[in-house]
């Protein structure tokens, strides 16, 4: 059963790590009504599993993001699903990596499918999803990002293809809060997190950093606004 008192949220990449951890941590919650939208929910068999646990509500759809009429398309279903409600937190998390490249040897052609995916789609679901964010009460839009983005945070040379792309990510986020500053627009950085993309290597692990990326998103403050946020709720410099 849903409330009206029910915040809404559309997360995309949502089968395994910070996707899937987030979307099991807002279902501890009876104040949330989850979206989660995956490439094949068929194959998502642990996100299907929150459907039957949980004192939030899930309901799963299937979203390409790397399909531009997808995403289109996908409107229509998920306004069936809010009815008369609107959309309180658009998160687009769902993201991809090549192999841990370097500028002078990554794939070409690779890096155009990781800038599709972490660059174009977050554009596309902020301007279609426009509406139905305008409508809701948060009026909400997080794009994941990563510090690897920032210049005024020391890493080195690999990772090129991803820190390009995220870097392309925060200057999006930049421009759709100087057009739209009514809105809540901010860059996360949920840390560099032990998940199938992120390696063992990473120094996080999910019980480490979704605690805090869900205290830092229902606790927005004025000044996060545009900005890079990472998952202890600290601005980082771009």
């Amino acid at each position: 059963m849903t409330t009206d008192r029910q915040y809404t949220w559309l997360i995309t990449g949502c089968s395994r790590g910070i996707g899937l951890d987030l979307t099991k941590r807002l279902l501890e919650s009876s104040e949330n009504f989850i979206i989660a939208a995956v490439r094949n929910p068929e194959k998502a068999t642990a996100l299907q599993a929150l459907t039957l646990s949980g004192k939030g509500t899930l309901i799963v759809i299937k979203l390409d993001v790397d399909n531009a009429d997808a995403i289109i398309r996908s409107v229509e279903e998920v306004k069936a699903i809010l009815g008369d409600r609107g959309l309180d937190y658009l998160i687009n998390n769902a993201a991809v990596n090549q192999e841990i490249d370097k500028p002078f040897t990554m794939k070409i052609d690779g890096w155009t499918n990781v800038f599709r995916t972490n660059v174009v789609a977050p554009a596309l679901m902020a301007q279609v999803y426009l509406p139905l964010v305008e409508r809701s009460t948060k009026k909400t839009i997080v794009n994941v990002s990563s510090s690897l983005a920032s210049f005024g945070v020391a890493h080195d040379e690999r990772w090129a293809s991803y820190s390009v792309t995220k870097a392309a990510l925060d200057m999006l986020t930049h421009k759709q809060h100087k057009e739209r500053p009514d809105l809540m627009i901010i860059c996360l950085n949920p840390g560099w997190v032990k998940t199938d993309m992120g390696t063992q290597d990473a120094f996080l692990t999910l019980d480490e950093s979704v605690p805090g990326i869900v205290q830092t998103l229902t606790s927005l403050r004025p000044e996060d606004n545009g900005r890079l946020v990472d998952y202890r709720h600290e601005i980082l410099p771009w």
